[in-house]
């Protein structure tokens, strides 16, 4: 590979015979890695047919080392998408994933699979959140991905509650900086705007705008998002707050761009699995615990993490679905199941609490 101090004093004739050879390279080594990744997928279909080929907390430490060895121009997180990439193309060589997400096409929800798993990966839109985790668990999807939080509206109320009675693990997050648009279709006269589509959390994540630019628009909370660019295509007075996905796939003209009242939008998402994960150096646990309502229950609860010095970074409290007036808790803090003092944590709740379940550890979001 060339190094800065050849590529100085060059014309630009001599760069890009430059630039051809380092593609050529590039080239060589990319189809080196696919070459490596079959034989990968020989070693593993040998040792046991049911292999696992995707193994989140391997590609976490590939991405995270990426990120640590980059010497620029290019950006820590461009380049990791980079190789997010070329991982994605190499494991669909291997086995091609299929995911489930929260449709229909172009929500938000199948962007962020998109960025977890790349381009390769065949996602499944399913209609509803427990559709998403029912076909995990039916096995027709590997894995699924499901919203759980955005930083200004809020936890998915449905997401956790589903968690309650389901099997499934989670097996990795991805927090995806959210930009919403005002789009329209071919038929729309910009001027005449009276109704505005999209998902209730986007029309309040878009609420100041709206009532500063259109305060007369009816809004119309649909389904989701892709939804409120659908039914926009064919008519002339409406318009839909979006993805940028959504307008490419409904063929619609972005009027404004990043219309949200927080410049720091975001939602994070978690994939969802039957696998264990192992541990990637920088990881995080969920459980849920369902307490006794007794005097000093929270007190007995949150203890144990000070005790043993594990840093909680959430929690949720949820009715019950066992009785009125009784509450569960959804905790994510820092550190994998195997690690000791998340063991004696654990061990210490369990003395009080009712149950303890293991939701999953997993890698924290590279990108």
């Amino acid at each position: 590979m060339a190094d800065q101090d050849s590529l100085d004093g060059l014309d630009l004739n001599a760069l890009r015979e430059q630039i051809d050879q380092l593609d050529l390279e590039i080239l060589e080594r990319i189809s080196a890695r696919a070459q490596c990744a079959l034989k990968v997928a020989e070693v593993k279909l040998k040792e046991s047919p049911d292999a696992v080929f995707y193994r989140p907390e391997r590609e976490a430490q590939v991405l995270t080392r990426v990120m640590e060895r980059n010497t620029g121009p290019l950006g820590n997180e461009d380049m990791a998408r980079l190789f997010r990439e070329i991982m994605s193309a190499c494991l669909a060589l291997e086995k091609p994933l299929e995911v489930a997400y929260l449709g229909p096409e172009g929500t938000f929800t199948q962007q962020a699979a998109v960025k977890h798993f790349g381009q390769w990966v065949k996602s499944k839109p399913m209609p509803a959140i427990d559709e998403v985790f029912r076909e995990v668990e039916a096995g027709a999807c590997k894995y699924g991905v499901v919203p759980v939080e955005n930083s200004t509206e809020g936890v998915v109320n449905h997401t956790l509650d589903t968690f309650i009675n389901s099997g499934l693990r989670i097996c990795g997050e991805v927090e995806l900086r959210i930009h919403h648009h005002l789009m329209v279709g071919p038929n729309t006269q910009s001027g005449k705007i009276s109704r505005i589509y999209s998902h209730q959390q986007s029309l309040a994540q878009c609420r100041k705008w709206l009532d500063a630019h259109l305060p007369m628009a009816e809004r119309v909370a649909v389904n989701s998002n892709a939804e409120a660019a659908r039914r926009v295509h064919g008519e002339w007075n409406s318009a839909a707050i979006a993805g940028e996905m959504a307008a490419e796939l409904y063929d619609l003209e972005i009027l404004e761009t990043k219309i949200e009242d927080s410049p720091d939008n975001s939602t994070r998402f978690l994939i969802i699995g039957n696998e264990e994960v192992g541990t990637s150096g920088d990881d995080k646990t969920s459980i849920v615990v369902s307490m006794r309502n007794e005097p000093g229950a929270l007190y007995h609860l949150l203890r144990p993490f000070n005790d043993h010095n594990v840093d909680m970074t959430r929690l949720e409290t949820r009715p019950s679905p066992s009785g009125n007036w009784t509450y569960v808790f959804f905790i994510d803090f820092a550190g994998h199941l195997h690690d000791d003092n998340v063991q004696q944590a654990l061990a210490d709740i369990r003395t009080k609490a009712v149950e303890v379940k293991l939701l999953g550890s997993y890698p924290k979001a590279v990108l």
